[in-house]
């Protein structure tokens, strides 16, 4: 029997790769997405064009905040499994429009909620953030660590959705896992991240800003690897993981947060030297201070993910810049 998937963000980054990989392993897939103008419509449509040309692709255009429209398509479809990764992202977007982050992640995600009490899943998986972390000066940072102290309105929203899902999880015994995302790049990438505007600004011969003078760390995460441990958590509902894992659990309710993400932070510089390699290029570096609501460094604990699902592939940062850049030159023709 084919198994069904809602996926809400289905022609974002993550989104669109992550329904290209479940059409692949034979699900039908239902996309909704609002094809909001944060960034280039042009890219969205591109990547739900691609989609559509699989006959388990369904795409629906509308916000998941439309109260209602989650929980029609889950009556409709009754999926095996919810993947929510629809929201406004961006760190300092989230400071010049935060009413944006309340509407879409806080209410978006309450409908997402409401729709898995109305028609429970096998399993509801979440996209939070490694930005939850805020403050922490603990690293590297792991699922059990207190995060209390975010340092941007995005991250403060990401955490709510945590414990909003947490609260309907508990009342409603939905299987829910929260995955936390660590800065991923890679081919299709959102204009807004760092990857996409140093090659574009390389290319052009413009400067690029590197901010807190160069001094962060990522834990830069290749697309196709957080791909694989989200598909595979699929298969892990709260409360069958292996031994050794349960301690990840909420004492109270079939939940989980989990970090998805390399375990091995990269110095921005690096990160830029990586670029500049792929390129054939040298950048010209404006060092800034860092940015309101920034942090200097990430860094994943990925011992619980490795428990869960098994070790997932790390793609070396060199081959997964050079992989964007391979693209990126395709797309745009330079």
């Amino acid at each position: 029997m084919t198994r069904r998937a809602l996926v809400t963000g289905s022609a974002g980054f993550i989104g669109y790769h992550l329904c290209r990989r479940l059409l692949a392993d034979g699900w039908a897939v239902t996309g909704l997405d609002a094809m909001t103008p944060y960034y280039d419509v042009r890219l969205k449509e591109r990547r739900h064009a691609m989609l559509a040309q699989s006959e388990g692709f369904r795409a629906v255009t509308g916000l998941v905040e439309e109260p209602g429209r989650m929980a029609a398509l889950a009556e409709t479809l009754r999926p095996d499994a919810i993947l929510h990764l629809a929201a406004q992202a961006g760190v300092r977007h989230s400071i010049d429009a935060p009413r944006d982050y309340v509407t879409a992640n806080l209410q978006g995600t309450f409908e997402v909620l409401e729709a898995a009490r109305s028609q429970v899943p096998g399993h509801l998986l979440i996209a939070s953030t490694s930005s939850v972390y805020g403050a922490n000066a603990s690293m590297p940072y792991a699922e059990t660590d207190r995060a209390d102290h975010q340092m941007s309105f995005y991250a403060a929203t990401k955490k709510a959705t945590e414990g909003m899902a947490h609260s309907y999880a508990h009342l409603y015994g939905i299987p829910t896992t929260m995955f936390r995302f660590f800065t991923v790049y890679g081919p299709w990438g959102r204009p807004d991240m760092a990857l996409f505007k140093f090659t574009r600004a390389i290319l052009s011969g413009d400067p690029i800003e590197v901010y807190n003078h160069g001094e962060m760390q990522r834990d830069f995460t290749y697309i196709d690897d957080l791909i694989e441990g989200i598909v595979r958590l699929i298969g892990v509902v709260p409360g069958t993981e292996p031994v050794g894992a349960a301690d990840s659990l909420s004492p109270v309710a079939p939940w989980r947060a989990v970090n998805i993400g390399n375990g091995a932070p990269v110095r921005l510089l690096d990160f830029v030297e990586a670029i500049e390699g792929a390129l054939g290029q040298h950048a010209t570096k404006r060092l800034m201070p860092m940015q309101p609501g920034d942090v200097p460094a990430t860094w994943a604990d990925a011992a619980l993910i490795r428990d869960l699902v098994g070790p997932l592939p790390r793609t070396d940062i060199a081959e997964g810049v050079r992989r964007f850049v391979a693209w990126y030159r395709d797309y745009h023709q330079v």
